[in-house]
């Protein structure tokens, strides 16, 4: 007996066999996917992500214009006040009174004298309405080369008390100086140190003073004053560059001679 094949089981729902309407499996799945419930769009997620990037440049920008940091300060040392290296004497001491500020106006100045002076001297050359912010200190030895020491004044404290609170930082700077040079030069620094120790040290060369036209006119005639050079009215003192005169210069500004033999501190 034939044993015939198993017929197909029939489509209930009256659909043609190899029909695959009712199979999701064998559904064509191209094109773009369909996203999960609850989930956002290709297209919704390309919204977010420009809104964000639009929100952190208008951060940006808002932060920018509200904090604009500050604008630079005025360059160090950029108003000098003395004598250019190799200038006549007299041609300088000639232009210093054009220099002053117009009536009523306050400048700072450079008030060089004709020698080294006491602190003690030269706080006596300092009274209102003019008011010194830095000293000059020199040491003055027979043909030696001797740093020019600028020591900023205290303004809390009376002219006197400032200007030797002064004395003593330029003589531990010297002191600092013969630590760490060697030969001449150490030598040179440690009998710096050795003067500016003593109270009563000729070693004021120069002042910077803050004082209208007048007062500066009567410091320029106070006896023991050689020059008063004014900076331009608002001139701070960061952007002065110091270079008085040295007594010894008398014709031109050359250096001294250093050839003279150094005492011992």
């Amino acid at each position: 007996m034939r044993t015939g094949r198993r017929p197909r089981p029939e489509h209930t729902d009256g659909s043609a066999p190899g029909d695959t309407a009712d199979h999701p499996d064998d559904r064509d799945t191209g094109g773009e996917p369909e996203d999960e419930p609850g989930g956002l769009t290709r297209r919704g997620r390309l919204a977010v992500l420009g809104l964000c990037v639009v929100l952190a440049l208008l951060t940006a920008w808002y932060a920018g214009s509200r904090f604009t940091p500050p604008a630079p300060g005025p360059p160090v040392g950029s108003i000098r006040l003395g004598p250019d290296a190799g200038q006549a004497v007299a041609e300088y001491l000639a232009q210093l009174p054009t220099r002053l500020p117009p009536p009523g106006r306050v400048a700072p100045a450079l008030v060089q004298l004709g020698a080294e002076a006491t602190t003690a001297g030269a706080a006596a050359l300092v009274a209102a309405p003019a008011t010194a912010t830095v000293a000059v200190f020199r040491v003055p030895l027979e043909r030696v080369q001797t740093a020019l020491r600028f020591e900023a004044l205290d303004p809390a404290l009376p002219a006197a008390a400032a200007l030797d609170a002064a004395r003593q930082r330029a003589r531990q700077g010297a002191d600092a100086d013969a630590a760490r040079l060697a030969d001449r030069p150490r030598a040179v620094a440690a009998a710096e140190a050795a003067a500016l120790a003593d109270p009563a040290c000729d070693c004021v060369l120069a002042l910077v003073v803050r004082a209208d036209r007048a007062g500066l006119e009567a410091l320029a005639a106070a006896p023991g004053v050689r020059a008063v050079d004014a900076a331009p009215v608002g001139a701070t003192e960061p952007e002065l560059a110091l270079s008085p005169l040295l007594p010894g210069q008398v014709d031109r500004v050359d250096a001294v001679p250093d050839d003279g033999p150094v005492p011992p501190p």
